[in-house]
């Protein structure tokens, strides 16, 4: 797995824009799973920030954000409440592309200090949300990405829990609870939409009381709008939460359907089965044992408190052969998961309301504190397209102290990005 220090993010950035010459650099927070992220500032005070993945998959991932950005014409992106993202250049070293972006305005910002912020950016999310969800579906179509019916998604669900049961990691709870409600088929009546796939706190950039951006479009589909709001469900804060779906509802060309936060409480919870699972197919350890951690004190909760609900039928007692296949628990271990799970009351039909708060952890990942180191002011040498550990050495012997200076929009002539991948906290940082 490739890992590269700002340092030389900041090299291989000279081969992707031509004519760039950094003065300094920040580490930006991301998925540290997937990718490597810095911000830069270049000797006329313009910001960038470049994303290099880690792996083939990560990379795959940026080269498919970078045709749906493509297809946002600017006759799309000039209806739309918010800035998007756009690619300033590109370099392949090996078999991974970097990307360069221009740097929009605005900053990002965590769950909490949004939650507590004043009741206008509540209402500003929800209609970015809302924006999302009315784009036409051809953007998707024609980029050749991902479509799916409600039962189809719920399907592809179900087969994901499955594999994640095969680890036999689970808390059977869980897997009851989150198998009950996917074959409760009233849940998945949904009219199908664009989905931004990985919207969360770190792909918002807001500037006082506006979303100023979105960013982080690598897994744009036509699927299930529960989806974008599973982040906003576990921040556990329903006045923010209810705002928020007002401004949307009201913004959606369509009725939002009435179970749209249960199966966005699901989609919260399941992100850690997920998590598990990306864990051990990296053959990562400590996310791993991160992931069982967070699912042990998910159950825990959801025994003590009952949880958010999210099926719409109440759970049957359990019974031989109710947990999906792979999972390993006991006759006993069953009847427990039983009875850890409260049967939940549907909600009335309408627009869907308040809901109790969920209890789910978000998935995190701690990131470094960030350290800013000044670039000399002459250009650095270029890495050639093959040659990243050229790069790092050029760029090994630049002295460490200093900053990048951060505030509102810059006056680059393009719209701009800043991308932040990540579904964790994000490092307090130069945005």
């Amino acid at each position: 797995m490739v890992r590269r220090k700002p340092i030389e993010l900041a090299a291989i950035a000279t081969a992707a824009v031509p004519g760039l010459t950094p003065t300094a650099v920040s580490s930006a927070p991301d998925d540290p799973a997937d990718f490597d992220s810095a911000l830069l500032l270049d000797s006329e005070g313009k910001r960038w920030r470049v994303r290099s993945p880690r792996h083939a998959e990560a990379s795959a991932r940026l080269e498919t954000e970078f045709l749906v950005l493509r297809a946002f014409a600017p006759a799309i992106r000039a209806e739309l409440p918010f800035l998007m993202p756009t690619v300033a250049g590109s370099v392949r070293l090996g078999s991974l592309s970097t990307f360069v972006y221009s740097h929009l305005g605005g900053t990002t910002r965590s769950v909490e200090e949004l939650t507590a912020g004043p009741d206008a950016l509540a209402r500003e999310i929800g209609v970015a949300l809302a924006a999302i969800h009315d784009l036409p579906r051809a953007i998707v179509s024609n980029a050749d990405l991902p479509s799916y019916t409600p039962n189809e998604f719920r399907q592809r669900r179900l087969n994901e829990l499955d594999q994640a049961a095969t680890t036999g990691k689970i808390p059977p709870a869980l897997l009851l609870r989150w198998e009950h409600a996917l074959e409760d088929v009233s849940l998945w009546r949904f009219n199908p939409c664009v989905v931004h796939g990985d919207l969360h706190e770190d792909n918002l950039l807001v500037e006082g009381q506006r979303v100023t951006a979105v960013t982080g479009w690598t897994d744009l589909r036509i699927g299930d709008p529960a989806d974008d709001f599973a982040w906003l469900v576990a921040s556990n804060e329903q006045e923010f939460v209810d705002s928020v779906l007002r401004a949307y509802t009201s913004g959606r060309r369509d009725t939002p359907d009435k179970h749209l936060l249960r199966r966005a409480a699901l989609s919260a919870e399941f992100a850690l089965a997920q998590y598990l699972v990306k864990g051990i197919a990296a053959g990562d350890s400590s996310m791993v044992s991160e992931a069982e951690e967070m699912l042990a004190t998910l159950a825990s909760d959801i025994a003590e408190h009952g949880g958010q609900p999210i099926s719409v039928e109440p759970l049957p007692a359990a019974g031989p052969g109710t947990l999906p296949s792979g999972a390993a628990a006991s006759g006993e271990q069953a009847a427990a998961a039983a009875q850890a799970v409260p049967a939940m009351r549907a909600a009335d039909d309408g627009v869907p309301g308040t809901v109790p708060p969920v209890t789910v952890l978000p998935v995190p990942a701690a990131q470094p504190a960030v350290h800013v180191t000044p670039i000399p002011a002459e250009p650095l040498d270029a890495p050639a397209p093959d040659g990243a550990e050229g790069a790092g050495a050029k760029a090994r012997g630049i002295k460490t102290e200093g900053s990048v200076p951060s505030g509102g929009p810059d006056d680059t002539s393009t719209a701009a990005i800043t991308i932040v991948d990540a579904k964790k906290n994000p490092a307090q940082g130069l945005q």
